[in-house]
């Protein structure tokens, strides 16, 4: 059950393991680009690739129909990532041994729906993965594995959303491998004094505010990229951030000021932050000097949120 691309790397694995997948449950076909033409989730493609039965119901919480389907299929364990509907206590309760989710954190750390992005934001040093046995909650069930990796200066959510893809699809199958051969699987509750909400990430919160610590900022840039991208205003009009670094620099300039040609702007705490790339209004995405040859920005500017 899933269908965004983080978790097509999890059904192949699964595929092409010794365990048999006898269904996939993804979102309906959504309209997508300028035609607005029905498109697939990228689940529900690789599924019909291997010849397996999916389904697509709109919701399946007060859907006896879609419920009474799900119980059918009499399946021995679902597999849950990132699939976006709510699955009600009759669909949890299903499988044999229930639903293992593949959650993107280092549990009980980010619960909700944006813990790669937060992990980057907030400045955790790790991240990782968590199957955990699903329950009602949100994220809240018992935790069978776990397994972390670090997060670098360089580390943006695209790429921890990759690496987070690919690690969960080796440890569900090694998950599930050791489930069949044993016929139990050991979890440990979560602390839940210990969690902190993801909450789904709105266009809003990729708006700088250069009174905040250039680290913080750097932070925020490389959190959301590539959605929902961070902005600043400068003169009217809204420049995208493509790429930016925090550099050892000192500055006592007012916050948002472009410091110089190279792209230095002062920021909170008297750090600057270096915008190594930016996209005008036009769609034009440009380094600092192009944009102040462009007449888009120049040195002594000052950027506002």
């Amino acid at each position: 059950m899933g269908t965004p691309d983080f978790a097509v790397p999890a059904l192949e694995a699964l595929i092409g393991s010794a365990h048999e997948v006898i269904a996939v449950y993804t979102q309906p076909p959504r309209p997508k680009g300028r035609g607005h033409k029905l498109q697939s989730s990228p689940v529900h493609i690789c599924a019909e690739k291997h010849n397996i039965p999916v389904y697509t119901p709109k919701k399946l919480k007060k859907n006896e129909v879609a419920i009474e389907e799900f119980q059918s299929l009499d399946a021995d364990i679902a597999v849950v990532a990132a699939y976006g509907l709510i699955l009600p206590k009759t669909v949890l309760e299903a499988p044999k041994y229930g639903c293992f989710n593949i959650h993107a954190s280092l549990l009980p750390r980010w619960r909700g729906a944006a813990p790669i992005q937060y992990a980057i934001w907030k400045g955790d040093e790790k991240s990782g993965v968590t199957i955990m046995q699903m329950e009602q909650g949100l994220d809240t069930g018992p935790m069978i594995a776990k397994e972390e990796t670090s997060i670098t200066d360089e580390t943006t959510a695209l790429s921890l959303h990759d690496k987070l893809s690919s690690i969960g699809a080796n440890m569900i199958v090694k998950t599930i491998d050791q489930l069949s051969e044993g016929g139990k699987i050991n979890s440990e509750p979560q602390n839940d004094a210990l969690s902190g909400y993801a909450s789904m990430l709105k266009k809003e919160d990729g708006q700088i505010d250069w009174s905040k610590n250039a680290q913080e900022i750097d932070r925020q840039i490389r959190a959301l990229n590539p959605w929902p991208g961070t902005y600043f205003q400068n003169n009217g009009d809204t420049f995208k951030v493509k790429k930016a670094k925090y550099i050892a620099e000192k500055s006592q300039e007012i916050n948002g000021t472009l410091l110089n040609n190279l792209g230095y702007v002062s920021c909170g705490d008297n750090t600057v932050l270096y915008l190594e790339s930016i996209q005008a209004p036009n769609g034009k995405t440009m380094d600092i000097p192009s944009a102040i040859n462009g007449g888009y920005i120049r040195a002594g500017d000052r950027f506002t949120s």
